[in-house]
């Protein structure tokens, strides 16, 4: 992984030491609600990204100027303008896709991650680095859902995309479409993050010790 201080390590953090779903666990409700299919997944996914990009970008360019007893208020306008343009773009060019969404595409307003970013880096950095931030953490949302309702739609329909990917003989495994089946893949992925998080510290720890055991025994054999 990049060193911190560096403009790579910014976009990077949120594929996956920082990753919104998977690491800081935020933005539950989208992601649980709506990943019943991968289109919707994606969807959410940029029209989120959308909103995180813009908002970052406005908010890091202003931060100087907005009071700081009215920050949180003018962080939501910002966000709630963003918001209103990504709805109505897909009532507009994907009606079909903006029914699906439902309620999620003007909650985004509220999402924990973009006002998350905009409180704890926007309104901090320079608005590359806070461009850099929220594509960053947007790709990284854009990953989770699409995993999380890939895993759910192959399972609950034999598709994805609409492509056959399972053979008929499958039985599709229908509490995949259902809430449930939301929590019980999202608790297994954060299974699996978890155990490749431990497993990757592990063998950094014993790099380290070996490495320390290796040149104890190259002085003692000087």
């Amino acid at each position: 992984m990049a060193k911190s201080n560096t403009f790579t390590y910014e976009y990077l953090k949120g594929l996956w030491d920082q990753n919104p779903v998977m690491k800081q666990v935020l933005g539950m409700c989208p992601t649980l609600a709506v990943t019943v299919s991968v289109v919707n997944g994606i969807g959410m996914a940029l029209a989120t990204t959308f909103v995180l990009v813009f908002s970052s970008l406005i908010i890091s360019l202003i931060r100087k100027i907005i009071p700081n007893q009215v920050r949180i208020a003018s962080y939501i306008v910002i966000i709630a303008t963003f918001v209103t343009i990504a709805d109505y773009v897909l009532r507009a060019s994907y009606p079909d896709l903006s029914k699906a969404l439902g309620p999620f595409i003007p909650l985004i307003v509220v999402n924990c991650i973009i006002l998350g970013r905009a409180e704890a880096f926007a309104s901090k950095n320079s608005p590359f680095r806070s461009l850099l931030d929220a594509l960053g953490m947007g790709t990284g949302f854009f990953i989770a859902l699409v995993v999380l309702s890939g895993i759910r739609e192959i399972l609950a329909s034999k598709t994805i995309l609409g492509i056959q990917i399972l053979p008929d003989s499958f039985a599709p495994i229908l509490v995949m479409i259902l809430p449930a089946g939301a929590f019980i893949t999202l608790g297994l992925l954060f299974g699996i993050a978890n155990f490749y998080s431990i497993s990757l510290e592990q063998r950094k720890r014993e790099k380290i010790i070996k490495k320390y055991v290796d040149n104890n025994q190259e002085k003692v054999k000087e």
